[in-house]
């Protein structure tokens, strides 16, 4: 038994051996697997990034296709602008030519200047004047050669009309210029519902009829009872005599502003050109195809023209793009020029102009939510320590910037306030606001003085103000009014020692030279005008002699001025702008006027020539704020596109 026990014994142990090697056999086979399994997902996988590859080389090959195709549709666009341009120019000339025409004959007796085919044509307009003999070859009134002629210029007039009308339906059609969201964005653009507020008889070409009327500014009365209901929403509030406000004051600006004029803008021939410019406004037969390689640069969404009849002598690049929740009211530099705020519906922002991040935001939290709450002006402290705001709700807030509260608030205007500016040592603050007043806040125990506007000479119906600026001495207030007029002002007696007139329409932004010696003003009527204030600046310590020589020689339209004192002149006009001046600057250097218009477009200007370097198309909607910050080359532009955006010229 125990020989069979080792013998069965012996037997089984060969067996072990190979019960234990088929372990790793398997263990094999089943990693060949594993490997096989992973080599053909590999392979599934590379065979999707080719597929994924190839896909994006044709969106890549469609996403430049439909980009080449819009640079067509743009291109298109800008050669029809500039058909339009020259078309409109041709009429406006012919027109002239026909006026003055009318106006010679009526001078000669020719025809009866309350004939009934006057008042489609217009005898005060300015125009190159034909000599025509005072014989019998004047044709009477009722000639049918004449006739048929006013007929026929009726007849292009309504097919010009009918063009412009065309191509602005075709604008808005275009996805490139006119989305949908420019069109909601443009119902809130402030600048334009201020003008459309004040001045709604004004024609807006450049808004879609669709858009929803626009409340009375709720600083006025509104009309109660039938007169209300007879004028309906969107007009203005009826006056204490019983009828709508006018929206120009009487005088020549009534004549500048009328349908026609606002039509069709007068032609070069009849426009006031700068006093001692050889040049001007950017050339209208120039496009962007035409023009050389060195005058022209394009970004992703943005370009730029130079006057191809001046040196070349600066570049422009785009910065940052900073993104707002709504419309992009103001925009203002710090006084070291490293930060920037800008103002929009109920929040101020502040962001780091090197870096584009947003480093503060200031929102007043005892503000109820209901409706909108525009922040219409912004300015840093000289020292960057607080923020002054200015909104709808007729309130300046001063807000400690370090602890994001508010530190101050100052109450007194009746209607919002449209402009903010500190003076230099920090110890004033100067607001504009739609109640037709300027006040001078201390900004120690809040007191303020109030510089009125209330012209005996004068029926304007309204001097809103929308912009105001501190000379850089810090002696006088600089306002530019809804009546066309800027005023200035003495800080320290609060008397007004000028008044410039000159514009044609509302004045919407002013800025003073770094010296001192000129004032910048902005205007509806597109232009820019400069003002030579050098001889007031340096009169500023004989204003309190100017104020005591008023009262006594009773001067009747309320200037403080001495007998001898040099009236301020304009000796600049700066034009070239196809819409509304909405806001300009002066650079630190003092060289270079900046313009932002309802055009969309921004213009820098040679100061000293008043002859544009260059002109700036970025933004889809207008360019409601520009400023150029105090120590670099670095522009900032606010806009109805719901964009800030930060800009170098080296």
């Amino acid at each position: 038994m125990s020989g069979s026990s080792i013998y069965n014994h012996r037997t089984l142990q060969p067996s072990g051996p190979s019960s234990v090697a088929a372990g790793p056999q398997h263990s094999i086979t089943r990693l060949n697997d594993s490997f096989d399994a992973i080599r053909n997902e590999f392979e599934v996988m590379v065979n999707e990034v080719g597929v994924a590859r190839s896909q994006r080389d044709d969106f890549e090959s469609k996403v430049g296709s439909q980009v080449n195709e819009l640079n067509i549709i743009r291109q298109s666009l800008y050669e029809l602008e500039a058909q339009h341009g020259k078309v409109r120019q041709q009429y406006e000339e012919e027109l002239a030519r026909l006026r003055s025409e009318i106006h010679t004959l009526r001078q000669n007796g020719g025809i009866p200047s309350s004939g009934g085919h006057s008042s489609g044509i217009g005898s005060g307009s300015a125009g190159p004047q034909t000599s025509v003999s005072a014989g019998g070859g004047v044709p009477p009134f009722n000639d049918p050669y004449f006739s048929s002629r006013v007929d026929r210029d009726r007849e292009r007039d309504a097919r010009d009309r009918e063009r412009n009308e065309r191509i602005e339906r075709e604008r808005e059609r275009d996805p490139m210029r006119d989305r949908e969201r420019d069109r909601t964005v443009d119902s809130r653009d402030p600048k334009r519902q201020k003008a459309e507020r004040m001045k709604s008889d004004r024609s807006d070409i450049f808004s879609p009829a669709s858009l929803p009327k626009l409340p009375p500014p709720s600083g006025l009365p509104a009309a109660s009872g039938p007169s209300q209901s007879s004028s309906g929403p969107g007009l203005p509030p009826s006056s204490s005599h019983g009828g709508p406000l006018p929206a120009h004051p009487p005088g020549p600006s009534a004549a500048a502003t009328s349908p026609m004029m606002d039509s069709h803008p007068p032609s070069n021939s009849g426009a006031v050109v700068p006093i001692n410019t050889p040049g001007g406004g950017f050339p209208d037969e120039v496009d962007l195809a035409s023009l050389p390689p060195e005058y022209k640069r394009e970004g992703t969404d943005w370009f730029i023209m130079y006057n191809p009849k001046v040196e070349k002598v600066f570049n422009i690049n785009l910065v940052h793009t900073l993104m707002h929740e709504s419309v992009v009211c103001c925009v203002r530099f710090s006084a070291d020029g490293r930060f920037l705020a800008t103002g929009c519906n109920r929040t101020a922002q502040i962001y780091d102009v090197k870096t584009g991040y947003k480093t503060c935001v200031l929102v007043d939290d005892q503000v109820g939510k209901s409706g909108d709450l525009y922040i219409r002006s912004v300015c840093f402290s000289p020292d960057g320590k607080f923020l002054a705001t200015g909104a709808e709700d007729k309130q300046i807030r001063i807000w400690d910037i370090q602890k994001k509260k508010i530190r101050n608030i100052f109450d007194g205007h009746q209607q919002e306030i449209y402009s903010l500016d500190f003076s230099q040592d920090g110890r004033r603050i100067v607001s504009g606001s739609g109640d037709k007043t300027a006040r001078i806040w201390d900004m120690v125990d809040g007191t303020s003085k109030v510089l009125t506007i209330n012209d005996p000479d004068s029926l304007n119906n309204d001097a809103g103000v929308t912009s105001v600026a501190i000379s850089p001495n810090g002696q006088f207030v600089a306002a530019g009014s809804l009546d066309t007029v800027v005023r200035i002002w003495d800080v320290d007696t609060g008397m007004l020692v000028e008044r410039l007139r000159g514009h044609r329409d509302s004045v919407y932004s002013v800025a003073f030279t770094p010296d001192g010696k000129g004032l910048v003003s902005g205007s509806l009527d597109k232009t820019l005008k400069y003002w030579d204030v050098a001889a007031l600046m340096a009169n500023g310590g004989g204003v309190k002699g100017r104020k005591e020589g008023a009262h006594g020689a009773g001067s009747s339209n309320g200037l403080a001025k001495r007998e001898g004192d040099k009236q301020s002149q304009c000796t600049m006009n700066f034009m070239g702008h196809k819409d509304y001046v909405l806001s300009v600057a002066v650079s630190h250097d003092g060289h270079w006027v900046v313009s932002g218009s309802k055009d969309r477009g921004v213009q820098f200007w040679d100061s000293k020539t008043a002859v544009v370097q260059s002109m700036l198309q970025g933004h889809k909607n207008s360019v409601i704020s520009i400023d150029l910050s105090p120590t670099a080359n670095i522009l900032a532009t606010g806009s109805g596109d719901w964009q800030a955006r930060i800009w170098s010229y080296n």
